[in-house]
């Protein structure tokens, strides 16, 4: 098992940034590829960006390329999600996921890769 809780959401108003941090506990050695997935109000869970855990590879959305960094820290077991150029649109909860297989490109994007999920955090964007 692995455990994921997500941290660093808020309010912000349009235009500015926050930092999302994910912590892993457990079976950590059993990660292969870890992402984020947000879900706005009435909306499905849609993919953000997702990080391979060995080589660090990213694949993005494109609704947040350019503005989104994903990272990844191995020793800590932490991932972080840096937002910037924030837009009410990206108002959502925010989840953390965790894979046990390597995915890459858009293959990141299915929901059905990920085995451990945490239980999200809210990031409200302000016009």
């Amino acid at each position: 098992q692995v455990q994921l809780v997500e941290s660093g959401g808020g309010l912000v108003q349009a235009g500015g940034s926050l930092r999302l941090s994910c912590a892993a506990s457990g079976r950590t050695l059993s990660m292969s590829t870890m992402a984020w997935f947000r879900q706005a109000p009435g909306k499905e869970r849609e993919f953000v960006g997702g990080i391979t855990w060995i080589g660090g590879t990213t694949y993005y959305a494109d609704s947040v390329k350019g503005r989104f960094t994903i990272s990844r820290d191995v020793a800590k077991n932490m991932v972080y999600l840096q937002m910037d150029s924030l837009k009410p649109e990206d108002t959502a909860v925010y989840y953390c996921a965790a894979g046990g297989s390597s995915f890459f490109g858009a293959t990141m994007m299915r929901t059905r890769n990920y085995d451990y999920w945490g239980r999200g955090t809210q990031v409200t964007v302000s016009s």
